[in-house]
């Protein structure tokens, strides 16, 4: 009787431990597939930015023929800019493929950045109501990139977070659960953001 006894404590014990590292395992999925998804938020935004370039090159060069060098290093960064994407997307959360997506997406918007300040020169293409329309909508999904970048890194984070602590850690470390590589703002975006904006009176 009082191995019976024994027994039935143990098997309550093995499902009691077994249940545990089911919830965590099922956390850890959870959560990994929350950063998989806000990582598909900024595929969505930034495939619609590269859908409005051409857009804006095509209405760009039709006022602007003596600047095909800038023109054409837009659309140059615009294919480096989809193949870093395309090489997040096939290992989305990998450390050298968002490095490569975050530094394939500063080039873009230096050159975007120029491409702008050429067009200030030109006032009939300042006035453009499609370059207008086309200067806005690219300023509005600049805007949605950051935010879902944020989103993707605050997912990021929580994963990285479940994964390192314990218990959740011998459960990640059984099943492969590995580390997810925040995306960081552009090269040249984050130079800006740590340096301190100088006031002159």
């Amino acid at each position: 009787m009082g191995s019976l006894l024994i027994l039935l404590v143990i098997l309550g014990l093995v499902v009691v431990v077994a249940l545990w590292a089911v919830g965590i395992y099922n956390g850890l999925v959870t959560a990994r597939n929350a950063w998989k998804n806000a990582f598909a938020q900024i595929d969505v935004q930034l495939q619609r930015r590269f859908d409005l370039i051409p857009n804006l090159v095509e209405t760009a060069k039709a006022y602007m023929g003596h600047e095909r060098q800038t023109l054409e290093a837009v659309i140059a960064a615009r294919s480096a800019a989809q193949a870093g994407l395309a090489a997040a997307k096939a290992n989305p959360g990998d450390a050298a493929a968002m490095a490569e997506l975050a530094a394939s997406q500063g080039q873009l918007n230096g050159v975007l950045g120029r491409l702008m300040a050429v067009a200030e020169a030109y006032p009939d293409l300042k006035a453009n109501q499609n370059m207008m329309q086309l200067s806005e909508e690219l300023t509005s999904t600049e805007n949605r990139v950051a935010f879902a970048r944020q989103a993707y890194n605050d997912a990021v984070m929580a994963y990285n977070n479940r994964r390192e602590m314990f218990p959740s850690s011998v459960v990640a470390g059984m099943f492969n659960f590995a580390p997810a590589a925040l995306l960081e703002p552009p090269v040249d975006r984050a130079a800006q953001v740590r340096e301190a904006p100088r006031v002159q009176f």
